[in-house]
């Protein structure tokens, strides 16, 4: 309790602080809560509040920083030993990206995703990815091992 409060509990009693608690709990929630679907509006950006069709954030949220070469790794950090094959430094928007990662997917008959700006395919498919990527014209490096 701070100050203010128990000065109120003091003087007004028990009831009135209890319901002045309530409504501080009710102001920090307002302030701490944003709208997620609005059925006015539908799904809205977490980063700026607008709509997702509206939002001025996207384009600034998706562009990497990158050298141009697109580097292709085996990871089985986190997995539970499992391994995949990660794709990284492939400067498309997300829709190009998730297009090429089905492309890649299908090359390798195996299953995928793409996360944070990256294609994660399952197993180790390096050799195979990196001349498929070489012959859609990009610029690879086979990393780690």
């Amino acid at each position: 309790m701070n100050r203010q409060c128990v000065k109120h509990h003091h003087e007004q009693g028990w009831g009135r602080y209890i319901r002045y608690e309530r409504i501080c709990m009710t102001i920090k929630k307002a302030k701490s809560s944003r709208i997620v679907y609005s059925t006015g509006r539908g799904k809205m950006c977490p980063t700026c509040g607008h709509p997702i069709g509206e939002c001025v954030c996207v384009g600034s949220k998706f562009s990497p920083a990158n050298d141009g070469i697109v580097r292709v790794e085996h990871q089985t950090k986190g997995r539970k030993g499992k391994g995949v094959t990660v794709i990284r430094g492939a400067s498309l928007d997300p829709l190009e990206l998730a297009k090429l990662g089905k492309q890649l997917r299908k090359k390798c008959g195996t299953g995928g995703t793409v996360k944070n700006g990256k294609i994660e395919i399952q197993g180790d498919h390096r050799d195979m990815l990196v001349e498929e990527l070489k012959k859609l014209g990009w610029v690879v490096k086979r990393c780690g091992g």
